[in-house]
């Protein structure tokens, strides 16, 4: 019999038949974000995005997580400059040189949920944009080597929030990551803010999607009319890159790497 074993706050630690799922799902994840990084050009709209986002993961047996979760009405979400996430694709968007744009896919195979998200810049960045893309993926790096047996959730959030700030950035607090498997979104919620040594030790076997959300600006953000796209409030740049990761007993892993 294939066993999940539970721990206390509602945490799931997978079993390795489960991980290797999960892998799958995050592989599709990968290699579709890869490719819409390679495709992404000037006069696209997000639209066009949305269709090659669906249309890879299906040719790799995935199904698309996002379309219809709570209502969201694509597979892909496209978040352009000062959108931080969730932005919803449309054949009114096209892309333009120098626009900085977040991808976020999430992809089901087999009854697993997949998750990653990279931001980039179309054509030649400028240094502020080259700056923020960098802190932030740097940022993310920081809060995943922190996921290790006996520390504590809150290390991976301090670790983050730590690089951020020291570069004068803010870490977007309205928008955690979070646990996932069986389900997009498991406990535990994992804010990218806050001190170390608190929250549940971490497990072998939790798979966390740890995603930093940067603005180059104030933290705060809003969310549109249309109930998904989140904004900076004050209009700045905003980056955001996600893996999801496994807990091992020699350290992380990470399972949504090309």
């Amino acid at each position: 019999m294939r066993l999940r074993r539970r721990i206390k706050r509602g945490i799931v630690l997978k079993a390795p038949w489960e991980i290797e799922l999960l892998r799958t799902a995050n592989r599709i994840v990968a290699e579709v974000l890869t490719e819409l990084c390679e495709k992404m050009a000037p006069g696209m709209t997000t639209l066009d995005l949305n269709l090659l986002a669906r249309e890879g993961i299906e040719a790799r047996g995935g199904k698309a997580a996002f379309e219809g979760y709570r209502g969201y009405p694509a597979a892909l979400c496209v978040s352009v400059n000062s959108e931080v996430v969730h932005g919803i694709p449309s054949a009114d968007r096209t892309l333009e040189a120098g626009d900085l744009v977040s991808l976020d896919i999430g992809v089901i195979y087999e009854g697993y949920y997949g998750d990653a998200a990279v931001s980039a810049v179309i054509g030649e960045p400028t240094a502020e944009q080259e700056r923020l893309l960098k802190i932030t993926e740097e940022s993310l790096y920081k809060g995943i080597d922190k996921a290790r047996p006996k520390g504590r959730l809150s290390d991976i959030s301090h670790a983050i929030q730590a690089h951020v700030e020291r570069a004068g950035f803010s870490v977007v607090r309205q928008f955690v990551g979070h646990g996932i498997g069986k389900a997009l979104h498991e406990p535990p919620e994992i804010p990218n803010y806050g001190p170390p040594g608190q929250g549940p030790v971490l497990k072998p076997g939790m798979v966390l999607a740890i995603e930093p959300m940067v603005n180059a600006g104030g933290p705060e953000v809003k969310v549109l009319p249309d109930g998904w796209t989140a904004v900076t409030l004050d209009g700045s740049l905003s980056a955001h890159f996600e893996h999801s990761v496994v807990v091992t007993k020699s350290g992380p892993e990470i399972l949504s790497r090309a």
